[in-house]
């Protein structure tokens, strides 16, 4: 489950599948844009970028730099909005299924609702892809909670549009925990270093397969691209020559943050 916030082929759906979770509210597709005068701005290379990582790596704050710099809409995730996360933190065996069904349905109305507009849309910038769900449920799910995630998932109409640019950003346990202690999210206060791994490793192993857009590996725990001007710019530097395959990106001049 993320506060930033995972394959099978799904049995035939159940018709109460869903018949515990609440109604998702409405969702914007774009939760915050960021006008940035068009003089002085670089020319944008990618009309759909994403970025991708465990929980407190920085997906969020680093794509609202971004949006900032490059005058493009911002499409973040609405943790705060899901009812049951605080629950499963403090308990993940009680609170795993509906926390996950209720991100389900959210990211999946948000991005359907980009998709509809795509024709005219502007650059936007998301801090999460809807692939993130699956690989979540795999990880928080146990196998009969899983089946029925599935069932649930197979029958919703998921069009999402797909990124020209994805931005994965790895940092170790350790350096996640520091920034999520850092940030004094209260409900986040209760995630613990085993449930961290296990979704470090998922992300890893997601990842290494991923083949559906260009991708750029990020060392997050080496660079500080929100407060250094200089590991911003090398960045952005780096996002602008992406145009195809997959480029690690890995500063080894910085120490960790």
């Amino acid at each position: 489950m993320t506060s930033e916030h995972p394959p099978a082929s799904p049995p035939p759906a159940s018709p109460a599948a869903t018949s515990s979770v609440p109604a998702v509210p409405a969702v914007p597709a774009v939760s915050a844009a960021a006008s940035a005068s068009s003089q002085g701005n670089p020319a944008p290379t990618h009309r759909f970028i994403v970025l991708e990582g465990p929980i407190g790596v920085g997906k969020t704050t680093l794509a609202g730099r971004l949006a900032e710099t490059l005058g493009a809409e911002l499409v973040l995730e609405q943790a705060d909005t899901n009812p049951f996360l605080e629950r499963f933190y403090r308990n993940p065996r009680a609170g795993a299924l509906a926390a996950q069904l209720y991100f389900l349905f959210q990211r999946t109305q948000q991005l359907s609702a980009l998709q509809q507009h795509d024709m005219f849309a502007p650059m936007r910038i998301a801090d999460y892809l809807i692939d993130k769900d699956r690989l979540f449920a795999r990880t928080t799910l146990d196998d009969e909670e899983y089946r029925l995630y599935e069932q649930v998932y197979a029958r919703l109409v998921i069009e999402a549009p797909k990124p020209d640019l994805v931005i994965y950003l790895q940092a170790p346990v350790d350096v996640l925990l520091g920034r999520i202690g850092r940030r004094a999210i209260p409900y986040e206060q209760f995630i613990d270093r085993r449930y961290l791994e296990r979704l470090n490793d998922a992300y890893a192993r997601f990842f290494h397969e991923y083949e559906a857009s260009p991708l750029l590996i990020v060392n997050a725990a080496a660079i500080d691209p929100v407060g250094s001007e200089a590991d911003f710019a090398e960045l952005l530097a780096a996002i602008q020559r992406m145009r195809r395959g997959r480029l690690y990106y890995n500063p080894l001049r910085h120490g960790a943050l």
